[in-house]
């Protein structure tokens, strides 16, 4: 019996490409249970302990490490893995919350800046401790220093860089 056929994805028949082979398919199997798994391990001790979810808690985060403590909301979207309406929405929040100013970028008015204020800062530095103990449990402790080193590589090989996105 011949097994079959996957959907054609760009292309006509004679495009079909070949079947993973079982070393293919256990590296594929086990990128996507990370990606699809890990997260939600990474959320769960920030829910309980801080009240965030991982993407709020990346939001805060990655404005925190900026000069200024201020970054563009196109480019925050792309550092919390999420779309700029989402994004919208979350910042909406933490500007409710007292957490985040948004105002127009004065090098260019098209683009908004979102701004950690000090009272966003101390939410952030306050759950930090959960997350790296998260990451450090969940990540990196399982893993020997060439694990970690290879991980980083392959991370990036396959990443899309904010600069790709220009």
């Amino acid at each position: 019996m011949s097994s079959p056929s996957p959907p054609n994805i760009g292309g006509g028949a004679s495009d079909e490409p070949p079947w993973l082979t079982a070393a293919e398919k256990e590296a594929w199997t086990g990128l996507v249970s990370l990606v699809l798994l890990l997260p939600g391990r990474l959320e769960s001790p920030l829910q309980r302990e801080a009240g965030l979810t991982l993407f709020e808690y990346l939001t805060l985060s990655h404005i925190s490490e900026t000069p200024g403590r201020s970054l563009r909301m196109s480019e925050l979207a792309y550092l919390a893995n999420g779309s700029l309406s989402r994004l919208s929405n979350v910042v909406k929040r933490f500007e409710q919350r007292g957490w985040v100013e948004r105002s127009p970028d004065p090098d260019d008015g098209r683009f908004t800046i979102a701004t950690l204020t000090d009272a966003g800062y101390e939410v952030v530095v306050a759950a930090a401790p959960t997350h790296v103990r998260a990451v450090r449990q969940l990540v990196l402790d399982p893993l020997t220093a060439a694990d970690q080193r290879a991980l980083a590589r392959i991370a990036a090989k396959l990443r899309t860089r904010p600069v790709d996105l220009a």
